[in-house]
């Protein structure tokens, strides 16, 4: 499909530093002269609202996992109608567009365009999310801070007159149809391998559940440890509650409202503390007078466990700043004896813990909390420190070519994904002529990973969560 792909025979200059040349047949057009701006709003509220989101578009909001917000509410928010063009105006440079299939509602924020005659939505929207045009358009955002901060806007009258490539409305639909070609068998690649690091990671987690739960004598003898999720333990192991071996601490109350200013240090957040490691990269600050250091700030070797998101999940902190504190979020672990436990032996644990739902209660679903007197209650096994050390060992040995394998994989998607990034914007702004090769394709593309980019196949630009997900709302 990508073999023997040419550039076109006849260039001419688009006029635009960001664009370069374009074929010699192609025009370039302003925005404006291809959608018009329409603003129309409920008095009932009583439609459906939508969500806008980046791969799958303006979807239903409850589908998307939007609470439900009653009608009262939602008054005086803009009507969009099947086939207009939604705009997150905050989000026009992470390429936040859709178009809408259904009649409904979203935020009296964006921006919603009904498409001229000469207009096609698909072509369009690929050329919206070209990473050179999203520098166009973050150039011509107006408001405060630096955009990354959430406060500048693209207004519809900066970007109205912004220029595109505007090939013949019949290549258009020729592009789209490659490029939706493209993108499923891309998708189903891209899956392939997510599969490959999902095994190696089950290969890795059989690992670390064997020796952690075992040992490493395969024929040592067993004991019923009482507790669900470890099983049969082996017999001269102790099972008992963490807080006959770990001393437990949360960490200190955000209270903005008394920053002095005169003792500020970086603390850590829930989302700091991943199972990869410690964020420590651009912390907040918070006041922590040095009498009470010893309390909120961590040392070499304290395990972090998080209290809420991902409960159970947990890193050790290796002294990467000289002075840190510690949000009630997080809860702070350290053996009472260092000479009869070792933390990595815990964080070990922790990650079995949570992968076997042990945080889960009688309903089957994720405690809100884990509270510091939950923690200290759950039982653990403690091997001798000698044996924790060996396993530490053996599953850090055992995982290495493991996490090689997995590295790789997910290199190969870095650049399947950056092939695909390039391969869109060589399309769009007619460096390739794909003519020849779309107009081999069906009409309809079978697009079977359409449902799976939300999952997390990303083919165009990798975009933060945050930006992924916007609620019209």
């Amino acid at each position: 499909m990508i073999d023997g792909l040419r550039s076109y025979p006849e260039m001419k200059p688009s006029g635009l530093a960001w664009l370069d040349d374009v074929p010699a047949h192609w025009d370039v057009r302003r925005i404006k002269t291809l959608l018009s701006e329409v603003d129309n709003r409920t008095r009932t509220g009583t439609e459906r609202l939508l969500s806008l989101r980046m791969r799958q578009g303006l979807v239903d909001h409850i589908d998307a996992g939007g609470k439900l917000i009653p009608p009262e509410s939602l008054v005086n928010f803009k009507i969009v109608e099947p086939g207009q063009v939604v705009m997150n105006r905050m989000r026009a440079a992470a390429g936040l567009f859709g178009v809408a299939s259904v009649r409904g509602l979203v935020s009296p924020d964006y921006a919603v365009f009904e498409p001229k005659p000469e207009a096609f939505n698909p072509y369009l929207l690929q050329a919206f999310r070209l990473p050179s045009l999203s520098a166009v358009f973050r150039a011509e955002s107006k408001g405060l801070g630096t955009g990354e901060s959430g406060f500048l806007r693209l207004y519809t009258d900066r970007f109205g007159p912004i220029p595109v490539p505007y090939p013949p409305l019949d290549e258009q639909r020729l592009i789209v149809r490659f490029l939706d070609r493209h993108g499923a068998q891309t998708a189903k690649l891209i899956r392939a391998k997510k599969k490959i690091i999902a095994l190696l990671n089950e290969q890795k987690q059989a690992i670390i559940h064997r020796a952690v739960t075992r040992g490493l004598d395969p024929n040592v003898k067993l004991k019923p440890s009482g507790v669900s999720w470890l099983g049969d333990v082996p017999e001269g192991w102790d099972v008992a509650a963490l807080r006959h071996r770990y001393d437990q601490c949360l960490g200190k109350m955000l209270d903005t409202k008394r920053i002095t200013g005169a003792y500020l240090v970086p603390y850590l957040r829930n989302t700091d503390v991943q199972w990869e490691g410690i964020n420590v990269i651009n912390l907040p600050l918070m006041d922590v007078p040095p009498d009470e250091y010893a309390r909120y700030c961590v040392r070499l070797g304290d395990l972090l466990v998080c209290e809420g998101g991902e409960i159970g999940r947990a890193a050790i902190w290796s002294n990467a700043l000289e002075l840190c504190a510690f949000q009630k979020a997080l809860h702070r672990l350290r053996p009472r004896n260092l000479k009869r436990d070792n933390p990595q032996f815990l964080l070990l644990q922790l990650r079995l813990a949570v992968a076997l739902g042990a945080f889960v209660d009688g309903h089957e679903s994720t405690i809100a909390h884990l509270t510091g007197e939950k923690l200290r209650a759950h039982r653990f096994v403690f091997p001798s420190l000698v044996e924790q050390q060996r396993i530490i060992s053996h599953i850090e040995t055992q995982s290495l070519e493991i996490n090689a394998a997995a590295d790789r994989v997910e290199r190969e998607i870095a650049l399947i994904q950056e092939f695909r990034t390039r391969l869109i914007a060589d399309v769009v702004t007619g460096k390739l002529d794909v003519r020849a090769a779309a107009a081999s394709l069906p009409e309809v593309a079978e697009l079977e990973a359409t449902d799976d980019l939300a999952e997390g196949d990303d083919l165009d630009e990798v975009i933060d969560d945050a930006e992924s997900e916007e609620v019209a709302a």
